[in-house]
């Protein structure tokens, strides 16, 4: 147990004993280590000026790396890991090649956003990350800049790798991380206790004893909430070191992913049952959120537009919440009761969520409109999903977000089309029964007539999609081949 935050900056240890709980990697970096590399831009995890790299040692002793926007990730939760920041890639005076391929190739103009852009180019760097245009595209969605048009930031990546490697640092990392003496966190300051347990059956015994507290995994919201509205909650609860809650487990019937589990892990298992979703989750969020923000933390949060509950429930997954010892299992679509209220009780949190693999596949399709492509918040999100036999149409989900106050099915919809030919007549029926499903709101995102008109024609667009082409375009360059499903 330790009552002092350790980690590792730039490879030298720090121990912290005195910095709020709530106080933010970004800050601790500017006003405490004065490296100033690191920026602040926007201070809540979207145009990535506050890049850094976090490294730690996974379940097996294995070296894992990611990006973090350090402006909403919270000090504390650096604990045990190594932060790794812009300072640390020149060595001996000699730039890194990231550094180099930026500099020679004029990917720089004002340099306010450079080191984050540096950074994000380094992981890729470091992790051997595809170096096409479309690769490096998505890789860099979560830096902004405001100067140069991206051209030459997007070629320094290819330059990088052409020039002579650069040494690695990696093996002593991993010493020095086994070498670190970071047991689980308790860690109180001015009133404000901050636990990070180690292990599932911990974690549940302090939400139990603590149903008060803020339950945090990813701080891709909880961090906005520091930054942006002042939050300074009395009780935090870390659950991203809980071993036990960080690995994708396959099930009897198809994947569990626990608390821990992070955007990015799941996306990469759930793009292998579900083509359609992987191409759904390049636009969740951008890589640096992707790395730091949950799958269960999305749904436990209940927002109306979150991406990945309209998906799960079209493919009918399910929860695992807990209380204590515990454990009760819920439809992911009953879950969600009215506009921030969730089927949780004081001392429950969900500790998984789980999908089954259908044995007979059936045609999932996601559809998320937005007012640009990457890194933006939905104005509405579809997905739908049906099972042919025979050319009829014999199991049908269809679930949206932004519709409605909660991620809701369309059950008005799949009745005009369950049963049916699968013919546009069926469609057709099921675009005008949308009109009993929802009475969407105004906002600042979309009209409600906007949001039924595209809600309409996104199910329209589902049959023209399958009936009368092959090949679907999916997003920035890419093109998702698609067989018609006959039966």
């Amino acid at each position: 147990m330790s009552s002092v935050i350790t980690f590792l900056l730039n490879g030298v240890e720090q121990r912290v004993d005195s910095a709020a709980p709530t106080m933010t990697l970004l800050n601790w970096l500017r006003y405490e280590k004065r490296l100033t590399g690191t920026k602040e831009g926007c201070a809540e995890g979207d145009c990535g000026a506050c890049t850094v790299a976090l490294r730690e040692l996974g379940p097996r002793g294995r070296l894992t790396q990611r990006t973090v926007n350090a402006c909403i990730h919270l000090l504390p939760m650096v604990h045990g890991k190594e932060v790794v920041t812009v300072e640390h890639l020149t060595r001996d005076g000699d730039l890194h090649p990231v550094q180099k391929a930026m500099s020679e190739g004029h990917g720089s103009q004002c340099g306010f956003c450079t080191p984050g852009f540096v950074m994000s180019l380094w992981h890729g760097y470091e992790t051997g990350a595809p170096t096409d245009a479309g690769s490096v595209a998505d890789q860099l969605a979560g830096n902004l800049c405001r100067c140069t048009g991206y051209g030459p930031i997007l070629n320094a990546a290819q330059v990088a790798r052409d020039l002579p490697d650069a040494p690695s640092d990696k093996p002593d990392a991993c010493t020095r991380l086994k070498a670190l003496d970071a047991g689980p966190l308790t860690y109180e300051v001015d009133g404000c206790a901050f636990w990070a347990p180690q292990d599932a059956d911990t974690l549940a015994q302090l939400v139990e004893t603590h149903p008060d507290a803020t339950i945090l995994a990813g701080a891709t919201d909880v961090g906005l909430w520091v930054t942006k509205q002042g939050f300074a909650p009395d009780k935090i609860i870390y659950l991203g070191d809980c071993a036990d809650l960080a690995e994708i487990e396959e099930t009897l019937t198809g994947v569990q992913i626990p608390a821990a589990v992070s955007h990015q892990k799941a996306m990469s298992s759930l793009a292998e049952m579900f083509p359609d979703m992987g191409e759904l989750w390049r636009r969740f969020a951008s890589e640096q959120v992707r790395s730091a923000g949950t799958l269960c933390g999305n749904i436990a949060n209940g927002s109306p537009i979150g991406d990945a509950p309209p998906a799960l429930i079209a493919v009918g997954a399910t929860l695992t919440i807990r209380k204590g010892a515990q454990i009760r299992h819920a439809n992911l679509e009953d879950f969600f009761i009215e506009y921030s209220k969730q089927d949780l009780s004081p001392g429950e949190f969900v500790q998984a969520v789980d999908i089954t693999a259908p044995d007979d596949p059936m045609d999932l399709r996601c559809y998320k409109i937005s007012k640009r492509f990457d890194q933006d918040i939905s104005a509405i999100m579809a997905a739908i999903n049906i099972r042919l036999r025979s050319e009829k149409i014999v199991e049908v989900r269809i679930a949206f977000g932004g519709m409605a106050a909660t991620p809701k099915r369309a059950k008005a919809a799949e009745a005009a089309l369950k049963g049916k030919p699968f013919a546009e007549a069926a469609f057709k029926a099921a675009m005008d029964a949308l009109d009993q499903d929802f009475a969407p709101i105004d906002d600042h995102r979309a009209s409600a007539a906007y949001r039924m008109k595209t809600a309409k024609n996104l199910i329209l667009k589902y049959f023209v999609e399958r009936n009368f082409g092959e090949v679907r375009i999916t997003g920035r360059d890419k093109v998702l081949a698609q067989d018609v499903v006959a039966g």
